[in-house]
């Protein structure tokens, strides 16, 4: 008796799972609202968050003065790019941007580079731009708004903090090579992009 009713719960769980569902091609839909339309679309999307996540890194590796600079220059840059891209729509995907982005902050995290406080935040207004900028294009596509975007920012400005600060922390020299290795291994996610990329042109 038992072995039949776990044949016809199989089954009846097989059919559910081969229920058709709409397709989203660029944003989450999570049916809770554009505010966490926009982190789900944040935390799902590697093209924003792997870049996001390399910044962190590399503010982080630098210090804490340099965590809070990025902390702040990051969303803030992210959520006027945003406002720019809902204003004026254009493009809402650049693959050779986030190739750079990656292959650049994954780089400069795995070579611990030692650069100013200056300069990463430079990094962290010139990114937060250009991908909010994608962002909030995608936003305008899909009808999403200001909210969305403020969900994005939101868990953009939560990411940068958790990280930085987690890896400021960092005192034992394996956590510091371990946090090198991520670095690379966000630049090699970079290079299969860029092959990808290149063999589909």
């Amino acid at each position: 008796m038992s072995g039949r009713v776990l044949r016809r719960a199989l089954a009846l769980a097989s059919a559910l799972v081969a229920l058709p569902v709409p397709s989203h091609a660029h944003l989450v839909n999570t049916g809770l609202g554009p505010f966490y339309d926009g982190v789900s679309h944040f935390a799902l999307t590697p093209e924003d968050l792997l870049p996001a996540l390399a910044l962190a890194l590399l503010a982080g590796q630098r210090g804490s003065r340099t965590g809070r600079l990025a902390l702040l220059a990051l969303p803030g840059a992210w959520l006027l790019g945003g406002l720019a891209g809902l204003a004026l729509p254009g493009v809402s995907s650049a693959t050779a941007l986030t190739t750079v982005s990656l292959l650049a902050l994954g780089g400069l995290v795995a070579a611990e580079a030692r650069l100013r406080p200056e300069w990463v935040t430079g990094l962290a207004l010139v990114l937060g731009l250009l991908h909010g900028y994608l962002n909030g294009s995608a936003m305008s596509q899909a009808k999403l708004g200001a909210l969305g975007l403020v969900g994005i920012v939101s868990t953009l400005f939560v990411l940068v903090a958790l990280v930085a600060a987690l890896v400021v922390s960092l005192r034992a020299e394996w956590t510091r090579i371990a946090v090198r290795v991520a670095g690379s291994w966000i630049a090699a996610i970079g290079l299969l992009l860029l092959g990808w990329s290149l063999r589909a042109a």
